[in-house]
């Protein structure tokens, strides 16, 4: 007995992506956990899992990598562009620290939020609010740094009005010789920023789906609610937007390099990650699965070991 015997008939019957084969998806964490390493045909020779055994290494190895891109861009005499995300968090306190630690001057660095929470049209919160992924950037990477930071003009927001000219930037900032980083976390519905699994009907061919850079006022998922109303809400769902601005594949397919982070444990043996982690892994690209495309690009992803599995049922 298990979700495909269950589901005809009951209350998640059509509430998953129409493109999500439930049972190639239970296949793909059908595997050891030391398998998660194992290369897979589809991934970029330079695509590399790495696995954290706790949540201090992680932290620090992340800010490590995206520190050390922005130093490596300096040391070149370059510009250097960077697609960001709110979360993880931690990672930040150790890319100031190493960035301040170096002596490392942010003058070279662009920087592009992902996303931003919206309403129906798109207008976001005051970048006073909180919970506004303006104000927690601010607090978190670009204040800490003091005198090195990345200036403001080049400090870009997911707003109604600036998002829409994310594509001519990192063009111009491309065409002059910058890299592109993406530095990103995977959804409990394997999304890479807000794009979500189900934006994939909207389109007819998958090359149509990868051109697309952004969207404004985005439907997100109803699973994507409750994570962020269980990671960063406290569990109060009343508080999550229903939407978002976003950046698509039009734009974070073209990164360079990639550093990603899964770190999605809750303690006491439970986690919300696993099978997004594995999904991204094995599943092999699908524009119905976002972060599927993500070992197509190079760069490394950071795991907590124990996201590896192994993904059995155990009550906690």
């Amino acid at each position: 007995m298990d979700f495909s015997s269950t589901v005809k008939g009951s209350m998640l019957e059509g509430f998953y992506p129409a493109g999500w084969d439930m049972e190639k998806i239970d296949k793909c964490m059908d595997h050891a956990p030391e398998e998660a390493l194992d290369r897979q045909d589809f991934w970029n020779k330079d695509f590399t899992p790495v696995k954290c055994d706790d949540i201090h290494d992680f932290d620090a190895y992340m800010g490590h990598e995206i520190a050390l891109q922005i130093r490596k861009a300096k040391e070149e005499g370059s510009e250097v562009a960077f697609i960001l995300p709110v979360g993880p968090m931690g990672m930040y306190k150790w890319a100031v620290y190493f960035l301040k630690e170096w002596n490392v001057k942010c003058d070279h660095v662009h920087c592009f939020n992902m996303d931003e929470w919206a309403d129906s049209e798109g207008n976001t919160l005051s970048p006073e609010n909180p919970a506004s992924f303006q104000y927690t950037m601010e607090k978190a990477f670009y204040n800490p740094l003091g005198e090195l930071t990345v200036p403001v003009n080049q400090r870009n927001f997911a707003t109604k009005d600036n998002l829409p000219t994310y594509p001519e930037k990192i063009a111009a900032l491309k065409a002059k010789g910058a890299k592109l980083i993406l530095v990103y976390g995977i959804g409990r519905m394997c999304h890479i920023a807000f794009w979500e699994p189900h934006f994939a009907a909207d389109y007819n061919s998958v090359e149509e789906w990868k051109q697309q850079p952004y969207r404004i006022a985005a439907k997100i998922h109803p699973l994507t609610v409750e994570q962020n109303a269980l990671t960063s809400f406290k569990s109060r769902t009343t508080l999550v937007p229903c939407r978002a601005n976003t950046i698509g594949p039009g734009l974070f397919l073209q990164a360079d390099y990639a550093i990603g982070g899964c770190d999605g444990t809750l303690g006491r043996g439970m986690q919300w990650q696993g099978m997004s982690f594995w999904m991204t892994l094995r599943h092999g690209p699908s524009m119905w699965i976002t972060s599927s495309f993500i070992p197509t690009l190079p760069g490394r992803l950071f795991f907590l070991s124990e996201l590896a599995g192994p993904l059995v049922a155990e009550c906690n």
